[in-house]
């Protein structure tokens, strides 16, 4: 089965131009099926039924995977199945009947205003890494960027004078998002004292740069929130994402359309969107229950 996987993530980099973190991802889920038939001598699409679909999602239940886990990785195996299907490489999509594992919605962990002036108020130094990290934290909360979309702006995606910056978000999608003094200062300082340090003799795209001079990684913005938010005294557990999803939380509580958060947030469907909604509505009941006489 091996080589239909290749024919598929191709099929997924040709014609579908997905990221890269978004096709190793299809490639996790479906060397784990491929290994899951391969113990089980199923070396053809046709050998592939429903049942053999639902006993690998069983197996996944078995090891610990949450129904989200398992659901999304059978929606790896659709598009699989469909890439084969439409090729004339099988006959059926086994993987089209199952149902998907069920869920209860999780809200997404998301800082308080308070926090967020904590987190961003750090003292920090004139150093050239303070510099970009400040930056870093106050364009991601002022504009709800995914991470991998801040790391992989470059200067060509800023426009300062005008106030936005120029996103490519999941399939290359471009939108822009408007960006707030605080933050637009903040990334002047550190082009103006701290940028140029880090590139050195280089001409680096990105911009944000790590010691070596090249663009800084996710996992590298990763280990750095984690340890802004040590120094600021936050003891719950931060992610990049707590900032996008603060920022869209912050937003609809102060009144935001959610068709405008929607385009900035560059979200394909508003639904995504509304759980944004469920976080007002339950910090809302929150303090109901604790200010209420009756509560």
């Amino acid at each position: 089965m091996d080589q239909y996987l290749d024919l598929f993530l191709n099929y997924l980099v040709v014609e579908k131009g997905l990221s890269k973190n978004t096709l190793d991802a299809y490639g996790r889920d479906l060397a784990h099926y491929l290994e899951f038939l391969g113990d089980r001598n199923i070396a053809s699409p046709a050998q592939i039924a429903p049942p053999v679909v639902v006993a690998f999602l069983s197996v996944l239940k078995d090891r610990g995977l949450s129904p989200r886990s398992r659901a999304r990785k059978l929606v790896s195996l659709r598009m699989f199945h469909r890439f084969l299907l439409a090729e004339g490489l099988a006959e059926n999509n086994p993987a089209a009947q199952v149902s998907a594992p069920k869920s209860l919605a999780s809200l997404p962990h998301t800082l308080s205003p308070d926090e967020v002036e904590l987190l961003l108020g750090v003292p920090l130094s004139n150093s050239c890494y303070d510099l970009r990290d400040r930056a870093m934290l106050e364009l991601l909360y002022a504009t709800g960027l995914r991470v991998s979309e801040l790391v992989g702006l470059t200067l060509q995606d800023l426009q300062l004078d005008v106030g936005y910056v120029t996103a490519f978000g999941k399939r290359r999608k471009q939108r822009i998002v408007p960006l707030g003094d605080s933050a637009r200062d903040a990334v002047l300082d550190y082009l103006a004292c701290g940028r140029g340090e880090l590139a050195g003799d280089g001409c680096p795209v990105f911009l944000f740069l790590n010691r070596s001079g090249n663009g800084l990684t996710r996992q590298g913005f990763w280990k750095m929130i984690k340890r802004r938010a040590l120094q600021a005294g936050i003891s719950k557990n931060i992610t990049p994402h707590s900032l996008r999803h603060s920022f869209a939380t912050h937003l609809l509580d102060n009144g935001a359309d959610l068709r405008a958060v929607q385009a900035m947030l560059g979200h394909a469907d508003i639904s995504t969107t509304q759980i944004y909604t469920h976080v007002t509505r339950e910090r809302l009941k929150n303090i109901h229950q604790q200010h209420h006489p009756r509560g």
